[in-house]
């Protein structure tokens, strides 16, 4: 879930600073239900602070496929609806020098 996580705030970088950034930590991780291998997991972030030159973002994954080797090896259900698997709140930084964000952005 975290690489999932990792793979979200790039994107989330570029579009608020134009620049990757460096992701420095998480704040709080929440594992909330079991994935198996074979479950399809869909992740999302948003920003919910915006510091100087950090932007905390809250991440969430969701599964909506689930494995089902009981019926067989490559057997699965779409879910009537997504389970979160797993929740998170994390920073990452783009030092000023490389944000190309716009100042009443």
């Amino acid at each position: 879930m975290l690489t999932l996580f990792g793979d979200v705030i790039t994107p989330i970088a570029v579009i608020t600073d134009g620049d990757e950034g460096l992701f420095v930590g998480y704040s709080n991780i929440e594992f909330t239900a079991r994935v198996y291998a074979g479950d399809f997991i869909e992740a999302s972030g948003r920003v919910t602070k915006i510091g100087n030159t950090s932007r905390t973002v809250e991440f969430e994954a969701r599964k909506i496929i689930t494995s089902r080797y009981d019926l067989g090896p490559s057997a699965a259900d779409v879910l009537k609806e997504p389970v979160v698997v797993c929740k998170a709140t994390g920073t990452t930084v783009i030092p000023k020098e490389h944000s190309r964000k716009q100042p009443d952005a």
